[in-house]
Protein backbone atom coordinates (compact mmCIF):
# COMPACT_ATOMS: atom_id res chain seq x y z
CA UNK A 1 0.00 0.00 0.00
CA UNK A 2 1.21 3.26 -0.93
CA UNK A 3 0.53 5.97 1.42
CA UNK A 4 0.73 9.41 0.23
CA UNK A 5 1.03 12.83 2.18
CA UNK A 6 -0.31 15.65 -0.35
CA UNK A 7 2.03 18.43 -0.25
CA UNK A 8 1.29 21.68 1.54
CA UNK A 9 -0.72 19.70 3.70
CA UNK A 10 -0.89 17.35 6.63
CA UNK A 11 -3.90 15.49 5.02
CA UNK A 12 -2.84 11.61 3.89
CA UNK A 13 -4.32 10.35 0.83
CA UNK A 14 -5.19 6.35 1.87
CA UNK A 15 -8.10 6.15 3.82
CA UNK A 16 -7.67 3.06 5.96
CA UNK A 17 -3.96 4.30 6.93
CA UNK A 18 -5.42 7.92 7.60
CA UNK A 19 -7.93 5.94 10.05
CA UNK A 20 -5.25 4.25 11.85
CA UNK A 21 -3.17 7.29 12.54
CA UNK A 22 -6.08 9.35 13.66
CA UNK A 23 -7.24 6.61 15.85
CA UNK A 24 -3.42 6.12 17.29
CA UNK A 25 -3.33 10.12 17.57
CA UNK A 26 -6.36 10.59 19.35
CA UNK A 27 -4.86 7.73 21.89
CA UNK A 28 -2.37 9.99 23.36
CA UNK A 29 -2.84 12.24 26.51
CA UNK A 30 -3.02 15.92 25.28
CA UNK A 31 -2.21 17.23 28.57
CA UNK A 32 -0.69 20.61 29.30
CA UNK A 33 0.69 21.30 32.73
CA UNK A 34 1.81 24.90 33.31
CA UNK A 35 3.53 25.72 36.96
CA UNK A 36 3.54 28.24 38.39
CA UNK A 37 5.68 29.05 42.38
CA UNK A 38 3.33 30.91 44.36
CA UNK A 39 5.68 31.24 47.84
CA UNK A 40 9.35 30.89 48.49
CA UNK A 41 10.93 30.09 51.77
CA UNK A 42 14.74 29.54 52.01
CA UNK A 43 16.80 30.08 54.98
CA UNK A 44 20.37 28.72 56.01
CA UNK A 45 21.66 28.00 59.51
CA UNK A 46 24.69 27.83 59.89
CA UNK A 47 27.46 30.59 60.01
CA UNK A 48 28.79 30.78 56.66
CA UNK A 49 32.34 30.70 58.11
CA UNK A 50 32.14 27.37 59.82
CA UNK A 51 32.40 24.44 57.31
CA UNK A 52 29.55 22.40 55.73
CA UNK A 53 29.47 19.17 57.84
CA UNK A 54 28.19 16.01 56.08
CA UNK A 55 24.70 16.01 55.53
CA UNK A 56 21.43 14.40 54.55
CA UNK A 57 18.75 16.07 52.32
CA UNK A 58 15.31 15.47 52.71
CA UNK A 59 12.75 16.04 49.85
CA UNK A 60 8.85 15.64 50.18
CA UNK A 61 7.01 16.95 47.59
CA UNK A 62 3.43 16.92 48.36
CA UNK A 63 0.48 17.87 45.86
CA UNK A 64 -1.87 19.10 48.35
CA UNK A 65 -5.27 18.24 46.19
CA UNK A 66 -7.56 18.93 43.02
CA UNK A 67 -9.74 21.81 42.03
CA UNK A 68 -11.37 21.57 39.11
CA UNK A 69 -13.00 24.38 37.06
CA UNK A 70 -14.95 24.02 33.83
CA UNK A 71 -11.91 23.36 31.85
CA UNK A 72 -9.30 23.08 33.77
CA UNK A 73 -7.35 21.54 37.08
CA UNK A 74 -5.11 23.38 39.48
CA UNK A 75 -3.10 21.24 41.51
CA UNK A 76 -1.58 23.44 44.65
CA UNK A 77 1.80 21.77 46.03
CA UNK A 78 3.99 22.17 48.58
CA UNK A 79 8.04 21.33 48.35
CA UNK A 80 9.98 20.86 51.52
CA UNK A 81 13.48 20.28 51.73
CA UNK A 82 15.06 19.93 54.90
CA UNK A 83 18.99 19.48 55.57
CA UNK A 84 20.35 16.80 58.67
CA UNK A 85 21.98 18.31 60.72
CA UNK A 86 19.86 21.11 60.32
CA UNK A 87 22.00 23.59 58.14
CA UNK A 88 18.98 25.19 55.99
CA UNK A 89 15.14 24.79 55.13
CA UNK A 90 14.03 25.44 52.00
CA UNK A 91 9.83 25.56 50.86
CA UNK A 92 7.99 26.37 47.96
CA UNK A 93 4.60 26.64 47.05
CA UNK A 94 2.67 27.04 43.93
CA UNK A 95 0.29 25.49 41.53
CA UNK A 96 0.10 23.76 38.41
CA UNK A 97 -2.53 24.59 35.92
CA UNK A 98 -3.61 21.58 33.99
CA UNK A 99 -5.77 21.84 30.78
CA UNK A 100 -6.16 19.73 27.90
CA UNK A 101 -8.99 17.46 26.31
CA UNK A 102 -12.22 17.71 28.45
CA UNK A 103 -12.42 13.91 28.39
CA UNK A 104 -9.01 14.05 29.85
CA UNK A 105 -9.51 16.62 32.27
CA UNK A 106 -12.63 14.53 33.32
CA UNK A 107 -10.46 11.21 33.79
CA UNK A 108 -7.36 13.09 35.55
CA UNK A 109 -10.46 14.54 38.09
CA UNK A 110 -12.29 11.05 38.63
CA UNK A 111 -9.26 9.17 38.98
CA UNK A 112 -8.30 11.81 41.85
CA UNK A 113 -11.62 11.61 43.18
CA UNK A 114 -11.28 7.83 43.17
CA UNK A 115 -7.64 8.49 45.71
CA UNK A 116 -5.83 7.14 42.15
CA UNK A 117 -2.26 8.26 41.99
CA UNK A 118 -2.12 11.38 39.89
CA UNK A 119 -0.46 10.95 36.02
CA UNK A 120 3.04 11.16 36.01
CA UNK A 121 2.77 14.42 33.54
CA UNK A 122 1.88 16.30 36.80
CA UNK A 123 4.08 15.24 38.75
CA UNK A 124 6.59 15.11 36.54
CA UNK A 125 6.26 18.86 35.47
CA UNK A 126 5.62 20.10 38.70
CA UNK A 127 9.15 18.42 39.69
CA UNK A 128 10.89 20.05 37.22
CA UNK A 129 10.15 22.77 37.92
CA UNK A 130 10.07 23.16 41.44
CA UNK A 131 13.89 21.43 42.11
CA UNK A 132 15.18 23.47 39.43
CA UNK A 133 14.26 26.51 41.17
CA UNK A 134 15.63 24.68 44.81
CA UNK A 135 19.17 24.77 43.28
CA UNK A 136 19.19 27.57 42.33
CA UNK A 137 17.81 29.23 45.68
CA UNK A 138 20.73 26.69 47.10
CA UNK A 139 23.35 28.31 45.23
CA UNK A 140 22.33 31.51 46.60
CA UNK A 141 22.09 30.64 50.45
CA UNK A 142 25.60 28.76 49.50
CA UNK A 143 24.78 25.48 50.80
CA UNK A 144 24.81 21.84 48.83
CA UNK A 145 21.96 21.70 46.10
CA UNK A 146 18.86 19.47 47.10
CA UNK A 147 20.08 17.03 43.72
CA UNK A 148 22.59 13.96 43.88
CA UNK A 149 25.30 15.42 41.83
CA UNK A 150 26.52 12.67 39.22
CA UNK A 151 29.51 11.00 40.46
CA UNK A 152 32.48 10.45 38.23
CA UNK A 153 33.93 6.92 39.02
CA UNK A 154 37.76 7.01 39.68
CA UNK A 155 39.87 5.48 36.93
CA UNK A 156 41.22 2.23 37.38
CA UNK A 157 45.30 2.27 37.50
CA UNK A 158 47.15 0.08 34.95
CA UNK A 159 49.01 -2.34 37.28
CA UNK A 160 52.11 -3.27 36.34
CA UNK A 161 51.74 -6.74 36.57
CA UNK A 162 51.31 -8.63 33.32
CA UNK A 163 47.29 -10.43 33.32
CA UNK A 164 47.22 -14.14 34.64
CA UNK A 165 46.67 -15.63 31.17
CA UNK A 166 49.16 -15.56 28.43
CA UNK A 167 47.75 -15.86 25.12
CA UNK A 168 50.99 -15.66 23.35
CA UNK A 169 52.20 -18.94 20.91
Amino acid sequence: MDIVVLPGTNQLKTGTFKSLVTLVFSMVQMIRVNVSITNISAERFLDIRKPMPPIQINTNLNLVGMEKSADSIEVPFVLTISYNPSVAQLSLQGKAYVAGDKGEIEKVYKDYEEKKPPPPVIVQSISNVVFVESVVISRALNIPPPIPLPQIPEAKQQSDKPSKMDYSA
